[in-house]
């Protein structure tokens, strides 16, 4: 194995001291509760400009707590985080600025801490590798990745988990869930209790490598006959629980792809691909790559893609999978009649009657949606009005929409749609998208 290096012990360990944990999550929830009182008092006595101003800056505060204790605690905390900020467009521009460091790397733990858990894991480890990288080419929630080199040449990427991540989750969880309730309520209003569920299932799952490498096999079974869709296999004798060792494919990564670098031919290509990828995994395969952040794919100069990290895949129940079917050929019909007995056969509709949503509620949204689908060419872009408009609609109909369902087996697919949204504006793909989905749609 080449190299042992090790990383400087301080403010990059990770933090594993329930207490000091609880202690962390506590104070910020504490400071996060006590600034939205604040806020609101304060918002009594101030004209809507003026409120509007410290409202903004309310946010930025608290989204800097949030993002600097979540960076630092790691494990369901920062997951936690990535996946509130995949739906940066629900918030102030200066505050997803901030909540987008979450989707970047973490700071690193030191390599000797990690070879603890390889060794422990993989007692063949030196049978198996000719060398492994000490320095993590990415570091995120739970584990982080490094390059190495099989005995037989093959060259492989392996993700390890923080050693104790999984007590480390499982103790959060709890003080997560009060947190993101209080942040959460300063700009929406939902049942946070159905989604924190879903959410705590999925985390839960992320903590089995086993169980992701079945996500793999499976994902790659079924785009085996999909050669624009890469899936890197998985080296089942080099990975276990806490380790997984997949075939080291590399490609274009986000940042690049989005640069002026590549062609907006090839970036629309990619898009098309990104589109197609989520589609066919929820309508066709029912088995749905629920993690958007975008640093989970690389590119390939071809227009292909390369989907990593399958911790997160959702099981589409298949009556719900034919309601979103249902749902995409209302959209491409145009039949905003039709739009709000369609989303109440989902579940979504206002729980104390029974009632549907009020189409004046719906359709601003619904338009933008039409237009996505619609018989002309639309272009992604990171101006979109849909945010700005979604603000607009709860704003004007905020008593409708308060008591509005959303069953949980929706929550990671919508998370998956809004990641995807936010994709697509970022290589401000073009295309006629109708094309592409309406074979799904019938």
């Amino acid at each position: 194995m080449s190299g042992n290096g090790r990383g400087k012990q301080g403010e990059n360990d990770l933090i594993t001291s329930a207490f000091g944990r609880l202690f962390r999550l506590g104070g910020v929830a504490t400071q996060v509760g006590m600034s939205l009182a604040a806020q609101q008092a304060a918002s009594f006595f101030l004209s809507d400009p003026i409120a509007q101003a410290r409202k903004t800056e309310k946010f930025m505060l608290n989204a800097i707590r949030v993002t600097e204790a979540l960076g630092e605690l790691k494990g369901a905390a920062m997951k936690v985080g990535q996946m509130i900020s995949v739906h940066e467009g629900l918030l102030p521009p200066e505050v997803s600025a901030i909540l987008r460091g979450l989707q970047k790397d973490a700071p690193t733990v030191p390599f000797e801490q990690m070879m603890a858990v390889i060794e422990a894991e993989l007692p063949q480890f030196d049978e198996l590798f000719e060398s492994l990288d000490p320095v993590p080419v990415a570091a995120a929630s739970i584990g982080q990745v490094y390059r190495g080199r099989l005995r037989d040449g093959r060259a492989v990427a392996v993700k390890v988990q923080y050693p104790n991540i999984d007590q480390v989750v499982r103790s959060d969880l709890k003080n997560l869930k009060k947190l993101f309730s209080a942040l959460i309520a300063m700009f929406a209003e939902v049942d946070f209790d159905e989604i924190w569920e879903e959410l705590k299932a999925r985390l839960l799952e992320e903590l089995d490598y086993a169980h992701e490498a079945d996500n793999i096999e499976r994902m790659a079974a079924l785009h085996a006959d999909v050669p624009e869709v890469i899936v890197p296999a998985v080296i089942r004798e080099a990975s276990s629980q806490r380790v997984l060792c997949m075939a080291y494919v590399p490609g274009i990564t986000p940042d690049e792809a989005c640069s002026e670098r590549y062609g907006q031919p090839l970036k629309n290509l990619w898009g098309a691909r990104l589109l197609e990828f989520l589609i066919r995994g929820l309508l066709e395969h029912r088995f749905l790559h629920a993690d958007p952040n975008f640093g989970n794919y690389a590119f390939q100069e071809d227009g292909s893609i390369i989907v990593y990290d399958h911790g997160c895949v959702k099981a589409v129940p298949a009556e719900l999978a034919d309601q979103y079917r249902r749902i995409l050929a209302t959209l491409i019909d145009g039949d905003m009649d039709a739009l709000p007995e369609r989303l109440r056969e989902m579940g979504i509709y206002k729980r104390k009657t029974g009632a549907t949503v009020p189409r004046a509620a719906l359709e601003p949204l619904a338009r933008e949606a039409m237009e996505i689908v619609g018989e002309e060419t639309f272009c992604f872009t990171n101006d979109s009005k849909i945010y700005e408009i979604a603000f607009d609609v709860k704003g004007q109909h905020l008593t409708e929409l308060t008591d509005v369902s959303l069953p949980p087996d929706m929550v990671m697919v919508n998370r998956s749609l809004g990641g995807l949204f936010g994709n697509l504006c970022r290589l401000e793909a073009c295309g006629r998208w109708r094309d592409l989905l309406e074979p799904y749609a019938r």
